[in-house]
């Protein structure tokens, strides 16, 4: 439940590792989302059926919102349940319900299905955005996913004012 350091992950890949970050903060920048100077990567599979029972809910915004900022900018342990936990009681779920979801893992077989499903499309890595048959891997700027909206024909969704 340590987490694996990335230093660790990419031995070798030093200078890769940085320009990954620093990719990754430009476009977050962007976007104006915060991105913090992480130093490890956790098991992201208890957050995941956390995710799905919020999904249930009706919170999925805010969880994902939540589950995004406990990672990216306050890099917390996010395969250790009790962050999970207070992640989730910072959107107004019950955190004892929260627990218990976790501890009896009520969403693993549905996570399962996720992946097997993601497995068929042929995603290989993450986030993965796929619509119509195309898919765009990685990271990406606004500009390329209307690009891939665009593609498949899908009308163009009005800017908020």
């Amino acid at each position: 439940m340590e987490g694996l350091p990335l230093s660790e992950l990419f031995r070798g890949h030093e200078a890769t590792v940085a320009e990954m970050r620093d990719r990754m903060v430009g476009l977050m920048a962007s976007e104006g989302l915060e991105y913090s100077d992480r130093t490890h990567t956790y098991n992201s599979r208890l957050a995941q059926e956390l995710a799905v029972w919020g999904d249930e809910l009706g919170v999925t915004d805010a969880l994902h919102d939540a589950l995004y900022r406990a990672y990216f900018v306050d890099a917390s342990n996010i395969s250790d349940p009790g962050v999970l936990v207070a992640v989730a009681a910072s959107v107004g779920l019950d955190p004892e319900e929260a627990r218990t979801v976790l501890e009896e893992r009520r969403f693993s077989d549905t996570v399962d299905e996720h992946w097997r499903s993601a497995r068929d499309m042929g995603v290989t890595g993450v986030p993965t955005f796929v619509a119509g048959g195309y898919g765009v891997v990685g990271a990406q700027p606004y500009e390329t996913l209307v690009t891939l909206m665009e593609r498949i024909g899908a009308p163009p969704r009005l800017e908020e004012g």
